[in-house]
């Protein structure tokens, strides 16, 4: 993901550095494509009276007493487990956000990561509960709420990392065959670094990312270094490397992930982070990532607004 992944939250050192943005994550390349076209048009919709006062859905979910809720399948970010039920860091947390807020049940609706942000735009459903990383790209196209994790990124690959591949730069001077997911925002960190987006191979997901490392058709895969540590776990032919900030603009980079609103749903996206402080400082925010890989070191106190600068 995240999903995309691509975020990042996504820092083991509880470094608070921040650049152009999981995820992990629409940032500029291959998967912005379908995303921009229909966001844009978003943007140039005329603002009725109550967009202009901030959106009336939460008094509308509070009325149906349900939420739906846009996940793209990605473990641990937000998924449907195998008995059937919706789980994963980014829903936990809506159930626990929205039951405060007066809204009782959340409904999954699922879709490729991709197709978040549209989905959310034509109103398939009512909020993205994916992890989402936060960027300026996207800050155009919705509002966030605040980051509930931030994230570093690392990379799967072969046992004893023979090739020495420790970030982007490692990738590009010893010409590694390198791969990452759909939309992730790793695809601009390795372009960033010098590496030919044509070059890149796209595959679905960190297991997908997994299986071509272990069957040799790529030297690593790079994702959030939660979801890599994660899919690792039970490998014998893979490991993940350490935890790093990936650079951008020549200095190093923490993502972070959060929910996102439609862009005139404003009242309900301050209704959430009002909730969502108040979880951060008693801690139960932890207690509902904690179960889903997530550490001490990718709880933040950055913000949305920062985030969205880039």
């Amino acid at each position: 993901m995240a999903p995309a992944l691509r975020n990042d939250g996504r820092d083991g050192n509880g470094a608070r550095t921040r650049g152009p943005s999981r995820r992990a994550l629409l940032t500029g390349v291959s998967a912005l494509g379908a995303a921009g076209a229909l966001g844009a048009a978003g943007c140039s919709r005329v603002a009725t009276a109550a967009s202009a006062d901030g959106g009336d859905l939460l008094g509308r979910l509070r009325a149906q007493g349900v939420v739906r809720l846009g996940i793209a399948g990605e473990i641990p970010f937000g998924y449907i487990d195998r008995d059937g039920e919706l789980t994963g860091e980014a829903p936990e947390l809506a159930k626990a956000v929205f039951k405060r807020l007066g809204v009782d049940r959340v409904q999954p609706v699922p879709t490729e990561f991709g197709s978040l942000i549209p989905g959310l735009d034509s109103q398939q459903f009512d909020v993205v509960s994916a992890g989402m990383y936060i960027n300026p790209e996207r800050c155009e196209q919705v509002v966030f709420s605040d980051p509930d994790y931030q994230m570093l990124d690392a990379f799967v690959v072969r046992k004893g990392n023979p090739k020495g591949l420790h970030g982007y730069q490692d990738v590009v001077a010893k010409k590694a065959r390198f791969a990452t997911g759909t939309g992730y925002a790793e695809i601009q960190y390795a372009v960033e670094a010098g590496y030919k987006e044509s070059d890149i191979l796209i595959v679905p997901d960190q297991v997908a990312g997994l299986n071509a490392v272990e069957a040799g058709r790529v030297d690593v895969f790079a994702g959030t270094a939660l979801t890599v540590r994660e899919v690792v776990r039970k490998s014998r032919r893979a490991e993940s490397t350490k935890p790093f900030a990936p650079l951008v603009k020549g200095k190093p980079h923490v993502d972070g992930g959060g929910f996102a609103f439609r862009s005139a749903e404003t009242r309900l996206r301050d209704a959430f982070n009002g909730e969502l402080r108040k979880m951060k400082k008693s801690g139960e925010l932890f207690r509902i990532l904690r179960p889903f890989g997530f550490t001490a070191a990718e709880m933040t106190d950055m913000t949305a607004k920062e985030l969205c600068r880039g």
